[in-house]
């Protein structure tokens, strides 16, 4: 039986999200696929292309899936965290299917990897599992937590028990697991996964994207807000829009970068924006971050949280919770709050601090700048020794 590093074949990079597209798990997946291509070995690609291409690796794309019709017509539209579940599934199943062969390693993510991580162990390859969020059992407290301080009836989102189920075989399926931050390495241990099991390595950030606008000026007499992010529960946008309402007497305007999710937290944000200084529209936030004073990110769970590092990295300072991953970059008052999560009185508490203190925002924002730079270029060496001491290259 070859050893872990005589072990023939080349490395093997499985997501679900195409690497480069402009979301969270897209820019995830292009750091990954960057880490991974630095080591002199072949390099096989399991996923949808790259929004830059593919050059000098082998790529496999799986068929199309076309849940589509599924969500629209059946329903499954009414379910979304079963179909996110379903979808999953399927495309797991598929990733099986490709990893029969010979492979020095693989690294892959949750949610997709419980059927190849049975092939794997099954063949004796080492694995890398990437978490992005902390432990799958906490995201599903925290949501339905949510859903029954905000919501009436059942919230059939995601992440679904048998979600959790199947994450949770991940982590006990995977040679080794990466996460984003120590607050998701904590979520992973306080439920049982052995500490050795799991590094912290942070995200990096685009530093040539994310940038101050110098030029901006401060309203004298406006806050101006930026969340960006889908208004889902998780994310706690309601606490942001209850925050700003506590707050009438300041004059608050809020930019929301974002879709609005499901059905049920639609309808919560309309009822909750009534009468209030609100813009809502998806799209490339870089435009946002220049407008912005501050960004709020209230989220009851989030390994990391991209958004954070973006707006460091724009110059603008942050305001978020004890439950993003993310906030190991902040400085208390240097160049953002951090506050606890659900908490409603903190949260309104360091807005009405931010506000009160406009001409401070600026110096704060290129705090965070310097901070952004730092552990960007930190976090791409950090990750790269990763890869290469947890998925050597074949020999």
């Amino acid at each position: 039986m070859p050893t872990r590093r005589d072990r023939p074949g080349p490395r093997a990079l499985a997501y679900a999200v195409a690497p480069g597209l402009n979301s969270g798990m897209g820019h995830h997946a292009a750091q990954v696929l960057a880490a991974c291509a630095t080591a002199q070995t072949p390099l096989l690609l399991l996923g949808p292309r790259p929004t830059n291409g593919a050059s000098g690796v082998e790529l496999r794309t799986p068929p199309p899936l076309v849940a589509g019709w599924r969500r629209r017509y059946t329903w499954l539209r009414y379910l979304h965290g079963r179909d996110q579940f379903l979808s999953d599934r399927r495309f797991g199943r598929w990733l099986a299917s490709q990893v029969q062969q010979e492979l020095s390693c693989c690294y892959l993510f949750t949610q997709v990897a419980r059927e190849a991580l049975l092939e794997l162990n099954r063949r004796n390859v080492p694995s890398l599992l990437d978490s992005p969020n902390g432990h799958i059992r906490h995201f599903r407290e925290a949501v339905q937590q949510e859903a029954a301080r905000w919501l009436s009836g059942r919230y059939p989102g995601h992440p679904t028990v048998a979600m959790v189920n199947r994450v949770e075989d991940e982590y006990r399926l995977a040679s080794h697991i990466r996460v984003a931050s120590h607050w998701a390495a904590q979520s992973l241990t306080d439920r049982g996964v052995a500490r050795d099991r799991v590094s912290a390595v942070s995200h990096s950030v685009d530093l040539e994207r994310f940038t101050p606008d110098e030029t901006r000026t401060a309203a004298p007499d406006v806050l101006r807000i930026v969340f960006v992010g889908g208004l889902t529960l998780g994310k706690g946008f309601a606490y942001l829009l209850t925050a700003i309402r506590a707050l009438r007497t300041r004059r608050i305007t809020l930019e929301i970068v974002g879709g609005t999710g499901d059905p049920w937290c639609r309808r919560l944000f309309d009822r909750l924006r009534s009468n209030m200084d609100v813009t809502l529209a998806p799209g490339d936030p870089v435009a946002a971050y220049r407008r912005a004073d501050l960004l709020v990110l209230p989220t009851l769970h989030d390994g990391f949280g991209y958004v954070i590092a973006e707006a460091m990295a724009s110059g603008v300072p942050v305001v978020t919770t004890s439950c993003c991953g993310a906030a190991e970059w902040i400085e208390p008052e240097v160049s953002g709050w951090v506050v606890p999560a659900g908490n409603q009185d903190a949260l309104t508490a360091a807005i009405d601090t931010a506000a009160a203190n406009r001409s401070r925002l600026r110096d704060m924002g290129r705090h965070g700048r310097r901070t952004a730079e730092e552990r960007a270029r930190a976090a791409v060496a950090e990750l790269q020794r990763l890869v290469g001491a947890t998925l050597p290259p074949a020999k």
